[in-house]
């Protein structure tokens, strides 16, 4: 792969405007394609939402890009997954199509059986996020809470609780992955680096340190 195209996305129109995540995404890009060797041919830049199996119909920046991956036999570049869709269907779909498109995150050996787990993972957390939010704000109202700019002291209480509750999950699903190579009687700094290897993130989608590995092993109480 000499060449690819860059496609980078934001969800909303305020993030748009700010440029907020755009030059985080191009400069993963492009980070990515110097190390890999990669000429980006071409840029696509899209604000719009990655809800939903049909977003490519919501998204012709995005089915542009694809478009010219095709007829130039190149891949298309983004910097995460969910700036493709947190959606599986989606992804399945363009894997089924055989739609070229590889994830800076992941790196360009990624298998395909770790891409749809990595996307049920994405859709996983967007429902997750969503039902959580609209139960903590719910019990908020509950007690006669009034949130808003006012008092905005219970809106932080609850985004902290629902921070804790993702770490939370994040750390039990990959507990067991730590687990295994820990059982090898590795150091807490050669499984950061085996999780490194094995393409695995870190909660924020970061690699692994020692510190991180640890900060989980104490989560669960061990």
């Amino acid at each position: 792969m000499s060449e690819a195209i860059a496609y980078i996305r934001v969800s909303t129109a305020q993030q748009g405007k700010s440029g907020l995540g755009l030059e985080a995404q191009r400069a993963a890009i492009a980070k990515f394609a110097a190390s890999e060797g990669i000429d980006l041919i071409a840029e696509f830049q899209e604000i719009e939402t990655g809800k939903g199996s049909d977003a490519l119909n919501k998204r012709p920046q995005l089915a542009a890009a694809l478009s010219l991956a095709k007829r130039k036999g190149c891949a298309v570049v983004v910097a995460k997954l969910d700036r493709l869709s947190r959606d599986v269907a989606f992804i399945s779909s363009l894997m089924a199509k055989k739609t070229p498109f590889v994830v800076a995150e992941l790196g360009a050996d990624v298998s395909p059986f770790m891409l749809h787990i990595y996307a049920a993972v994405a859709e996983q957390e967007r429902a997750m996020i969503s039902q959580r939010t609209k139960e903590a704000l719910a019990a908020v109202r509950a007690r006669g809470v009034k949130l808003g700019n006012p008092n905005i002291g219970p809106a932080q209480k609850v985004a902290a609780v629902r921070r804790s509750e993702i770490a939370d999950d994040f750390a039990a699903n990959v507990l067991p992955i730590i687990r295994e190579i820990q059982s090898a009687g590795l150091s807490m700094r050669k499984i950061a680096a085996a999780l490194n290897a094995r393409g695995i993130p870190t909660a924020r989608g970061g690699t692994w340190a020692a510190t991180q590995v640890s900060d989980i092993l104490k989560r669960a109480g061990e």
